[in-house]
């Protein structure tokens, strides 16, 4: 059973105004249709949180943009595309998500909580989502990147060009780590003017294929090679490589303690 969300407001530092937005954030859709089957009423179904998600992304990516400029004035557009990129990957997301202690909190359907929901790194990736989305809605843009920045504070701050997740190399790894050859990368089109073009890459290994967008080549490769991991670890989660570990702080999660300063 998920714990109180009243105690997940104090480790988020931020007090909602209108409660049942958070309450839709932290639930799954399959503990809504779990309801809607048991016979709570098709209304249960719009409790899950995936219109939430949806909105939080867009707000995640821009006020992960907007701090990187900030902190990287000088960085090419292929730079900051590569930091954010890491930044906003379902890989740190589902981090980021256990530093608050996320999975207690979220409300899924029994199935899901017999096969781990809990601790599945989309599962969180897109919760968290959700949650920024909450804020959003609950309090407009300007707490909600106040609660993005306090989350990532450590991100942000070791955040480097050099210290960016180089998906196209750890997507090549992986491939190894499964007895599979490297990918290739090809340029299927171009579109738009001069100074605003668009790339489409395909990246081709044996077992499959997916494009990515980009306004370089570069970061139309790294896209792709982000979109090939995520459907590796779909298909074959046993051959991906976790780089990053991340210490739950079990003290936190149980009393309660704000993992940063509360919002203003």
């Amino acid at each position: 059973m998920p714990k109180s969300l009243a105690n997940f407001e104090q480790i988020l530092g931020y007090k909602f105004q209108n409660p049942a937005l958070l309450e839709r954030a932290v639930t799954h859709r399959s503990w809504a249709f779990e309801k809607v089957a048991l016979g709570a009423g098709e209304e249960a179904r719009s409790l899950q949180n995936e219109s939430l998600e949806f909105v939080g992304d867009s707000v995640l990516g821009l006020a992960v943009a907007e701090q990187l400029y900030n902190l990287h004035p000088k960085a090419s557009e292929g730079d900051l595309t590569l930091m954010k990129h890491r930044l906003v990957s379902t890989m740190m997301l589902a981090k980021v998500s256990k530093v608050i202690c996320l999975g207690d909190y979220m409300r899924v359907g029994r199935g899901e909580e017999k096969t781990g929901g809990r601790r599945k790194e989309a599962l969180l990736a897109d919760t968290l989502e959700a949650v920024i989305g909450a804020i959003f809605f609950d309090s407009g843009y300007v707490p909600a990147r106040s609660f993005v920045c306090r989350l990532y504070a450590e991100q942000f701050r070791v955040a480097t060009p050099k210290s960016s997740l180089d998906y196209k190399t750890l997507l090549q790894e992986t491939l190894q780590a499964g007895k599979l050859a490297a990918p290739s990368y090809n340029l299927i089109k171009t579109d738009g003017p001069p100074h605003e073009r668009q790339f489409l890459v395909e990246a081709v290994w044996k077992t499959g294929a997916v494009r990515g967008k980009g306004t370089s080549i570069k970061a139309a490769e790294m896209m792709a090679a982000n979109l090939a991991l995520r459907e590796l670890k779909k298909g074959k989660p046993e051959i991906i490589k976790h780089h990053d570990s991340q210490r739950r702080n079990k003290s936190k999660c149980e009393t309660g303690e704000s993992s940063a300063s509360p919002a203003k």
